[in-house]
C-alpha cells in the first residue's frame, strides 16, 4: 500500500521523510516551527533537505524557527 499523502514535497528522501514523520513534523508549518540546526540534528535530514525545504517555506510565507541563516 503506498504512503499516504503528507503535506511535505515529495522529492524529499524517504529518509529525511521518515525522520521528519518520527519527529511529529507532517507539513510545512510543522517544520517552520523548528530550527534549520534542529532539522539537521534528526538522523535522515542534510543540507540537501534544508535546501529544498528553505524556498517552500518562503513560498507560504513562512521560513525556519530562530534565525533563517541556520543550517547553510
Amino acid at each position: 500500500m503506498p504512503a499516504p499523502k503528507s503535506g511535505l514535497p515529495d522529492n524529499l528522501s524517504q529518509p529525511a521523510r521518515r525522520a521528519l514523520a518520527q519527529a511529529g513534523i507532517t507539513c510545512l508549518e510543522d517544520v517552520a516551527r523548528w530550527t534549520a540546526a534542529e532539522l539537521l540534528a534528526l538522523h535522515g535530514v542534510g543540507p540537501k533537505t534544508i535546501r529544498q525545504l528553505r524556498p517552500l517555506l518562503a513560498a507560504k510565507g513562512l521560513s525556519f524557527a530562530g534565525s533563517d541563516q541556520d543550517g547553510q
